[in-house]
């Protein structure tokens, strides 16, 4: 693949998963029914909402900045493997008949977030010294 085909796809997945996050936060932090009854249900409303809803606009900012693209991405891949499995474990994949929608939201952003660590790889192991170090801006 060329640098210019790998940069394609790496704007095209952040842009994936920042969407995706950021239409879903007028829905958390407005209080939607849907959106309520999802975290009611996994005991954790309304600080559960509002916290993963301030998780996911970081995500989403960390993704457009090309330094911290590989923090966005796993806190993206977190959030979303949070939310898959409570779907597959207490919420079931329909919630309030969405026909699944949601789930395969959260399965797009955890597979564009997954893109985006193969594609950086390469700068895994420097993750943990940058952060460290401070110089992740």
């Amino acid at each position: 693949m060329t640098d210019k085909n790998k940069t394609i796809l790496a704007w095209t997945l952040r842009l994936i998963a920042a969407i995706i996050m950021l239409q879903t936060l007028y829905f958390k932090f407005t209080a939607a029914e849907e959106s309520v009854y999802i975290f009611s249900t996994l005991g954790m409303e309304p600080w559960g909402r509002i916290g993963t809803g301030i998780l996911e606009l970081t995500a989403s900012i960390l993704l457009f900045v090309p330094k911290t693209t590989l923090l966005g991405a796993l806190l993206a891949l977190g959030i979303m493997g949070g939310a898959i499995l409570s779907h597959i474990f207490f919420l079931g994949i329909p919630v309030m008949g969405d026909n699944g929608q949601l789930f395969i939201y959260a399965l797009l952003v955890f597979l564009s977030a997954l893109g985006l660590l193969y594609l950086q790889r390469h700068d895994l192991p420097h993750l943990k010294q940058l952060i460290l170090s401070g110089k992740v801006r």
